[in-house]
């Protein structure tokens, strides 16, 4: 389960340059200076913090971690969403974004040492999310996403089980605008993630104390 994540604002965003406006990745480096290194944690009922998501090559969002159903926080587990259960759902795909990181948290059991996953020199990371809409009890309105969760690549899989579904930046359209059956896109979702899943280093790291910072608003670009 992925819950909770960082994004740094020196990521190296090279491999996104080529199919993500400029505007929006330096909106995005902002948007984690401002954060100021604050860990990222599914929003809740009193602490509304927003995170960024991509919804397209030009389109950058704050939106609420976790569903909204019936104006509150859902009861159900709504922050991931298993890349199976989406696969053999019926019906259309939920809508889609990316989300972007620096690394992503696990606490490995039984030493619940909490450990990072990165990607190499700093590199900006993707995650699958599906996402729809929301609304709280006093009317105001949010993106919700999930995090999709495959199962983790052999190496990592001491730490944890299931790990994102990562999306590399050549498939980022695919994923974002594709309208292939449930079943083929994430098929080939997991297959355009394999060579990335390869490239992820763990590390142990200090479970930082940082709550998610508050933060306004809905479109940052």
């Amino acid at each position: 389960m992925c819950a909770s994540y960082g994004l740094d604002p020196r990521f190296d965003d090279h491999e996104y340059r080529d199919v993500v406006d400029a505007a929006v990745l330096e909106g995005l480096r902002s948007w984690a200076v401002g954060n100021d290194g604050e860990i990222l944690r599914p929003t809740g009922k009193n602490l509304r913090n927003l995170n960024p998501i991509l919804t397209g090559s030009s389109e950058l969002e704050l939106a609420w971690w976790g569903y909204l159903v019936n104006g509150a926080p859902a009861s159900f587990a709504s922050i991931n969403t298993r890349s199976e259960r989406l696969a053999n759902a019926k019906g259309d795909l939920p809508a889609r974004a990316i989300v972007p990181v620096s690394f992503w948290r696990e606490m490995a059991k039984p030493s619940r040492v909490w450990h990072h996953f990165t990607a190499p020199d700093d590199g900006l990371l993707g995650l699958a999310a599906v996402t729809r809409p929301g609304r709280t009890s006093d009317g105001v309105d949010y993106t919700c996403y999930s995090i999709v969760m495959q199962p983790a690549a052999a190496h990592l899989a001491h730490v944890h089980d299931r790990m994102p579904l990562l999306i590399s930046p050549g498939f980022a359209e695919d994923w974002l605008t594709t309208s292939n059956a449930r079943g083929d896109l994430i098929d080939a979702a997991i297959s355009a993630s394999a060579p990335i899943n390869e490239t992820v280093r763990v590390t142990p790291a200090e479970d930082e104390k940082a709550a998610p910072r508050s933060t306004g608003g809905e479109r940052l670009f």
